[in-house]
């Protein structure tokens, strides 16, 4: 039987996992590679191989790796607003709508911040240590373009009504379609979010760049 090689960005989809965790696999020499016209090929062969023979660890390692792959389907760099101006949560509120209408995820930015304020007023979304998870009550995917998460973080500390008492700046607006991406989101962020070194990362990160940086790498740590 013929083998059946995968293309870099095969190999990718195949292992649920982002182009550059292969390319940091063939790195470190997980897999052997050939040259097929103008493209780098690895023999399938070999990844199932290699997966069925990961031990404990080594599958609890690529399920983390899946699962950042999973959140960068809701996130982009260009997904993140930082140090904008708001005195009060209401402004802050405005400010990650506004956000998302210049994204061209929602068309109605004024819809938006009414959802949101009205789930905001039932109870907080602030979860402590400066965090706040924004978002509508109910999922709205017919209003959303696309499952979405936006990271923002305001210049000033903001009173939340968090049940730390402490003030926000980091927030996370949560624009998703269903309840299994809604749920994969807050493990995913809650989990990021339980080692304080990142807080204190994400509120000094001075890009983009920094921020998508440290939602992506940090949480395999």
């Amino acid at each position: 039987m013929a083998k059946k090689y995968l293309t870099l960005k095969q190999a990718s989809i195949y292992l649920k996992v982002t182009d550059s965790v292969i390319k940091e696999m063939l790195k470190s020499k997980v897999f052997n590679t050939v040259k097929k016209g103008n493209s780098i090929q690895i023999d399938k062969a070999e990844v199932d191989e290699w997966m069925a023979n990961l031990n404990e660890r080594e599958v609890e390692q690529l399920a983390m790796k899946r699962s950042v792959c999973r959140f960068s389907d809701y996130f982009k760099t260009r997904y993140v607003h930082i140090d904008f101006m708001a005195d009060n949560k209401y402004e802050a509120i405005a400010e990650m709508s506004k956000k998302a209408k210049e994204l061209k995820i929602v068309k109605d930015q004024r819809w938006l911040y009414q959802v949101v304020v009205a789930r905001e007023e039932l109870v907080s979304t602030a979860i402590g240590k400066g965090v706040a998870l924004l978002h509508p009550r109910h999922f709205h995917p017919s209003k959303v373009k696309a499952p979405t998460i936006i990271f923002g973080r305001s210049k000033k500390e903001i009173e939340f009504d968090a049940m730390d008492n402490k003030p926000v700046r980091i927030y996370f607006l949560l624009l998703l379609h269903d309840d299994m991406q809604h749920l994969f989101s807050i493990s995913y962020i809650s989990k990021l979010l339980m080692n304080e070194e990142n807080i204190k990362l994400l509120t000094n990160a001075k890009s983009g760049e920094e921020i998508s940086e440290i939602l992506t790498k940090n949480v395999l740590s």
